[in-house]
């Protein structure tokens, strides 16, 4: 109904148009005497009449070729073989529908050109960030998206990418100077180490993109060239004595104490015992490089934690009844799951509940405690950002002073290194129990008080649950 209106309001205004001259002259003629008013105006009449028909018919013709041109669907290619008998121009109308035609098969192969760079550009497993002039992001695919964990698009570059070696790069390429590639840290949720390749394109794109930042990540290869490091600087030294030691015995027991029972059963249990050692520290090795290798990648199962954390004090119980310890677990009733790998949570608890029946005294309690926190009520970073698990596990040793805190997570470091030997530790618990926490991207907490104890807690990020009623958060111990 519209177009038909259309149509016709058109024919009607090109009527007029065309009739014009001939009402003028007619006009003149009534005017003059020469023809009589009545048939002056029957003539205006006839002659408007015989131009809006010819005129309706061009004009419908006319907007069916431009509706060939413009509209979504493609004519009929049986108008190229069988001319339209009502066309005014069959010419004109068999070059159109060509024209139509030609235009539509171009719009797909677009269209098609369009639909798989897309899917290209979102496929790509690297980031990929398309900025404006003005340094705002126009696009960005999935990659770059879960990297960031938040919308980005339509956000200016600097709130994103908060490293000034990439910002001045991108400001360097958006004003006229050739693309460059600089390396930068990204220090959260994990601390990721990417390449950055900034190129400006030949000419601003429809969107405004004037150059395109793609992020490689080199956090494997930074990690793997570290690891090498700490293992050369560390590892070996920790080996040296327990192999030195085991060498010593063995030629002892080859030699002078050949023929010695008393002194070979001596020497053979402290064998034992270093042969174990080196065990623990390599299985503790590999442990960590598993965990760092797969820090980048957060799980998403499920775990119940009052369930993992009761399995875990069942399994050393005996260890702390051997000191007279006790092991006292309490998990609120409304302890939500928490997402995770259950057995590297299970880990993660076995390590310091493992330490806090080591260091504390003979004869009291290790009490762990699981809560439900609220974001705001938790002391770890924004980016848990949503209800947590707050497991703290309390213990009534002698406390580690202040100054020792921001190194205990550290490979290889012992408040006290004599005793740590002693007891059996590797001096890597704590550092596997922070990568495990890093993949998680949940927050490990310290505090301690000389002579009082030291309480680890662990923050885990809740499973999200439908909406309840409202409820008084949990206090930490």
């Amino acid at each position: 109904m519209p177009h038909r209106l259309s149509s016709w309001s058109r024919s009607l205004s090109l009527a007029l148009a065309l009739a014009a001259p001939t009402a003028l002259v007619l006009l003149v003629l009534a005017v003059t005497g020469a023809l009589a008013p009545g048939a002056a105006l029957l003539a205006v009449a006839a002659v408007l009449a015989v131009l809006l028909i010819a005129a309706r018919r061009h004009v419908t013709h006319l907007l069916d070729l431009a509706g060939r041109l413009t509209g979504r669907d493609p004519p009929p290619e049986a108008a190229l073989r069988v001319a339209p008998t009502m066309a005014v121009a069959p010419e004109l109308d068999r070059a159109v529908t060509e024209a139509a035609l030609s235009w539509h098969r171009r719009l797909r192969q677009l269209e098609g050109t369009v639909a798989g760079d897309a899917s290209v550009f979102a496929s790509l497993p690297d980031p990929l960030i398309m900025v404006n002039a003005d340094q705002v992001v126009v696009r960005a695919n999935p990659a770059a998206h879960t990297l960031f964990e938040e919308g980005i698009e339509g956000r200016p570059l600097p709130e994103i990418v908060r490293n000034p070696v990439v910002l001045e790069a991108m400001q360097a390429v958006a004003s006229g100077r050739p693309g460059r590639t600089v390396e930068f840290t990204l220090p959260v949720p994990v601390e990721r180490s990417f390449s950055a390749r900034i190129e400006p394109l030949p000419e601003p794109a429809a969107d405004g993109t004037v150059a395109i930042l793609a992020l490689h990540d080199l956090s494997a290869l930074k990690r793997a060239d570290q690891m090498r490091v700490d293992f050369v600087a560390n590892a070996s030294h920790e080996l040296r004595t327990p192999l030195s030691t085991l060498i010593g015995f063995i030629e002892t027991l080859g030699g002078p104490a050949r023929n010695d029972p008393e002194a070979r059963d001596r020497f053979l249990a402290i064998m034992l015992e270093q042969a174990q050692r080196m065990a623990r520290l390599v299985a503790d090795l590999l442990s960590l490089s598993r965990i760092e290798l797969n820090e980048l990648t957060q799980p998403t199962g499920r775990v119940d934690l009052g369930h993992l954390l009761g399995s875990v004090a069942d399994a050393l119980e005996m260890k702390a009844a051997e000191r007279g310890m006790r092991i006292v677990v309490e998990a609120a009733s409304d302890l939500p799951q928490v997402v995770g790998d259950p057995d590297e949570l299970a880990q993660v608890f076995q390590n310091l509940i493992d330490n806090a029946i080591k260091y504390s005294r003979p004869n009291t309690a290790v009490r762990v405690t699981a809560i439900p926190v609220e974001p705001d009520r938790t002391r770890a970073p924004r980016r848990l950002a949503r209800d947590a698990v707050a497991v703290a596990v309390a213990d009534e040793g002698e406390g580690i002073a202040r100054e020792h805190l921001p190194r205990l997570t550290e490979r290889f470091y012992r408040v006290d290194s004599a005793r740590s030997r002693l007891l059996g530790g590797t001096g890597l618990g704590l550092a596997i129990v922070k990568h495990i926490v890093n993949r998680h991207r949940g927050h490990l907490d310290i505090e301690s008080t000389a002579g009082k104890g030291s309480t680890f807690t662990v923050f885990l990020r809740a499973v999200p649950q439908s909406p309840q009623p409202s409820r008084t958060p949990g206090r930490l111990p």
